[in-house]
């Protein structure tokens, strides 16, 4: 009798607790043929990654915990359990995961650093989750304060406007929309199983399973046939499974990745994920959901999913990732903007969306043994994501540009704060990157000064440990030792990782190119003696009998490369990046003579040289050489310039010392540099705006002429969601001036299926007699799309000048530049 047939025969609830053990029974013997070193195996010793790693332990834990007090998220839980009375306290209904992901980030830590303080408050936060929980296992604060208080869905919380119910519908019904509701305890599972595994305790498990249960009770063919809205149920269910060996969490994890196909793009729900073929939509929930995918493929042994995880991973690495390793272009849907479409100063590059795209790559190795995925693991880990944590460990970025005209800085906290706990479970987390096994085979993944201890499995069935010491000075120098010490005299194989940077590749594919190749080989030497081990997917593979004291010596050439993005991507076009090893460089203005650097032409032949600097961020190797400002230009190919010496420090370092210009590609042509900007009426003047404005109104005044109304690489203002309303800019003028022309570029996102589009009507106003008046326009006014609105009037002398815009209906409105003469 096949399983098929004995199914048919059992009931619902035998099927429930019978034949699913019997149709993962092979399932539960697969995983993934790599195997990472857990963290908390490998003790971290370099000056680079460890200090960071104790700034997160330190600082960074208690930090997340104090905010989530201060922020009222633990007094959800409050509320919710009878504790205290109260209603909805918070903006957002997945704040409950900002308390699982910190107790995550405590448990990753307590596994390393017993601390009897930290694992108390952690027990109380505990306790106060299972009191919030409900009876069935449901667990969701929001809903159950709106049940107990019969509460409506609140117009502000707090003071922010809402202009869509999270709850909307009973139970479960938007929970593949908004409602956010498996997403919560997708994290609640998650640190159920870090806490458990940490510490041994079983109540927040206990709590992970009870709501499990309903899931799987509610979830399912012939049940509710639903996708969360938001991925991360998947992953927490994979580790429920790893803890308990119940084979219904792979099931259900399984479900929920293959029930999708109904839905929007943003969910990631508009394709069964086997055939997506691009990366599309919300880019933390894609990362979220094929982690998930990898794991179930890793531990059902299904090849089904393969295509779409190496397509999409390839698609966006071949056309859709930053320099840094940055993902996710465009904050509109914190996601995808398409082939190419990399701007700058508005990239967006979710620090969350770099943490899974890094979870998903590490997966992606230790499934296909390609070193590829930890290049560009690497290359985000030392950039973009980590840029997302101040060198204080308190203070974050959510968005990671790769350009600042003054307008960025790193905050303490947000309203949506899935950034900061996240950053807290991934840095105390980061040392199992490090190292890998596949039966006896060694692979040395990352390199950092450190040290583990890995088990070996000998003929007749015992084991013996094989002690690696790894010492380098990694990343800021590329020579590299590892010190060979197992028990006893054994053969094995040692799989070591040339860097794709080290063979003259920025990422795999060809996104960037590096336009100097490195002229200095990689030398390889084992016990003093150089050889040549063959190279085999990324990695030097070297088999031997290996004894006690043996030493592998490798040196790769940290030479600076100049790197050039291909072709389409229009934002870099006529512009150079610098990088050495795997940091990307950047320029900031406080290291300069003159701060004004984004008016900067620098040749792509200029002479680069390393420094070293004892007082900049505790002793750092700078990148050194000339350049020049652009003062004015006067034709296509001349301009005044003046000649500036020039100092880069790594990306990751940038806006540590408050808001300042940054610029990470370098214009080396005259048509990408930009002069610097002459002083104007519309510059010297006060601006002010009316409510709901969101960006710097400052940035009007910029003299950034857009390449379009939808250019995100030009400053602009807004007013979504605001529809069919009237919103104002006003400018106050130094002293008293008489103007008489005013041109606008105005913000329309139409062709990027935004809200915002130019507005139907425009009213100029001056100020007379403390009275506003419109001004005078013999010819009217002709509003124009892609390029200036030039408003002739009838001059006035005036202090202040005020542009009303009422904006089409169902839609909203913005501005790039305004500028009065």
């Amino acid at each position: 009798m096949t399983i098929q047939s004995l199914q048919s025969l059992i009931t619902k609830t035998t099927y429930t607790l019978f034949s699913l053990v019997i149709v993962f029974q092979a399932f539960s013997q697969n995983d993934y043929p790599i195997k990472a070193i857990p963290f908390y195996e490998v003790k971290m010793q370099d000056s680079f990654w460890q200090p960071r790693m104790e700034t997160a332990r330190k600082i960074t834990i208690p930090a997340t915990f104090q905010k989530n007090e201060e922020t009222f998220r633990v007094k959800l839980f409050e509320i919710a359990a009878g504790v205290t009375d109260g209603e909805i306290c918070t903006q957002y209904p997945f704040d409950d995961t900002d308390v699982y992901k910190s107790i995550e980030g405590a448990a990753y830590a307590l596994k390393v650093y017993p601390d009897a303080e930290l694992e108390a408050e952690v027990d109380r936060l505990i306790q106060l989750i299972g009191n919030a929980q409900e009876e069935d296992g449901y667990l969701y604060t929001w809903r159950t304060i709106y049940n107990k208080t019969n509460q409506q869905v609140p117009a502000d919380i707090p003071n922010k406007p809402r202009t869509f119910n999270w709850l909307e519908g009973d139970r479960w019904e938007n929970v593949d929309k908004l409602s956010h509701e498996l997403y919560n305890v997708g994290h609640l599972y998650e640190a159920a199983v870090a806490y458990y595994e940490a510490t041994g305790k079983r109540k927040l498990l206990d709590i992970a399973l009870k709501n499990a249960e309903l899931v799987y009770q509610d979830f399912g063919p012939g049940k509710l046939e639903k996708a969360p809205g938001h991925q991360e149920v998947e992953v927490g269910l994979i580790k429920l499974y790893r803890a308990t060996n119940d084979e219904r969490w792979l099931d259900l994890a399984k479900y929920f990745i293959d029930v999708r196909g109904y839905g929007e793009e943003y969910s990631q729900n508009h394709q069964n994920l086997k055939d997506q073929r691009k990366a599309v939509g919300h880019a933390v929930r894609l990362g979220y959901m094929f982690m998930g995918a990898a794991d179930v493929a890793a531990l059902t042994g299904s090849k089904e999913y393969d295509e779409a995880m190496i397509s999409v991973w390839e698609d966006i690495v071949g056309s859709q990732i930053y320099l840094t390793g940055g993902v996710g272009a465009t904050g509109s849907n914190e996601g995808f903007g398409g082939s190419f479409d990399l701007p700058n100063y508005t990239a967006y590059n979710e620090t969350c969306s770099s943490i899974s795209f890094v979870l998903w790559s590490q997966r992606m190795f230790q499934l296909t043994g390609e070193s590829r995925y930890l290049d560009v693991l690497e290359l985000t880990i030392y950039n973009a994501l980590n840029a997302g944590l101040s060198l204080s460990g308190d203070h974050y970025f959510y968005p990671n540009p790769l350009e600042s005209r003054k307008n960025v800085e790193r905050t303490p906290w947000f309203g949506c704060a899935c950034c900061p706990p996240n950053l807290s479970r991934f840095y105390n987390s980061l040392s199992g990157l490090f190292y890998g096994q596949k039966g006896n085979d060694i692979y040395i993944t990352q390199y950092a000064a450190s040290q583990t201890s890995i088990q070996q499995k000998l003929k007749n069935g015992q084991t013996s440990s094989v002690s690696i010491r790894q010492e380098t000075n990694y990343p800021w120098d590329g020579k590299i030792s590892l010190q060979i010490d197992p028990e006893k005299a054994l053969a094995f194989t040692i799989y070591m990782r040339i860097p794709g940077w080290a063979q003259g590749q920025t990422v795999p594919l060809d996104l960037y190119m590096v336009s100097n190749q490195s002229s200095e080989p990689i030398s390889i030497k084992i016990n003093g003696k150089m050889v040549q081990p063959r190279l085999e997917k990324g990695f030097i593979v070297i088999s031997r009998k290996w004894k006690k004291g043996d030493l592998i010596e490798m040196d790769l050439p940290m030479e600076i490369h100049k790197i050039r993005a291909n072709e389409k991507v229009e934002s870099d076009k006529g512009r150079f990046a610098l990088k050495s090893g795997p940091l990307v460089y950047c320029l900031e203005g406080k290291d300069q003579e003159d701060d004004r650097i984004l008016s900067l032409l620098v040749p792509d032949t200029v002479s680069v040289m390393k420094k070293f600097d004892e007082q900049l961020f505790g002793g750092i190797i700078t990148l050194n050489f000339n350049g020049y400002l652009v003062s004015e230009k006067i034709n296509e190919n001349e301009a005044e310039l003046e000649k500036l010496e020039l100092k880069a420090i790594p990306y990751f370092m940038w806006a540590n010392r408050g808001k300042d210009n940054m610029l990470v590609w370098l214009p080396y042509t005259l048509s990408a540099a930009r002069e610097i900007a002459q002083p104007s009426l519309a510059y010297l003047s006060s601006v002010d705006a009316s409510e709901g404005v969101k960006g710097q109104i400052q940035k009007i005044a910029d003299q950034y002429e857009p390449q379009s109304a939808s250019d995100h690489e030009s400053s602009f203002v807004h007013w979504w969601p605001q529809f069919g309303t009237t919103a104002w800019l006003k400018y106050e003028f130094p002293q008293e001036e008489q103007v008489g022309t005013a041109r606008i570029y105005f913000f329309d996102d139409e062709d990027i299926n935004g809200g915002c589009r130019i507005p139907k009507s425009i009213d100029l106003k001056y100020l007379e007699n403390g009275k506003w008046r419109s001004v005078y326009v013999p010819d009217g006014i002709n509003i124009v799309k892609d390029g200036w609105t030039e408003i002739q009037f009838e001059p006035v002398k005036t202090t202040t000048l005020k542009l009303e815009m009422t904006f089409q209906e169902g839609v909203s409105g913005g501005v790039h530049e305004w500028g009065v003469y």
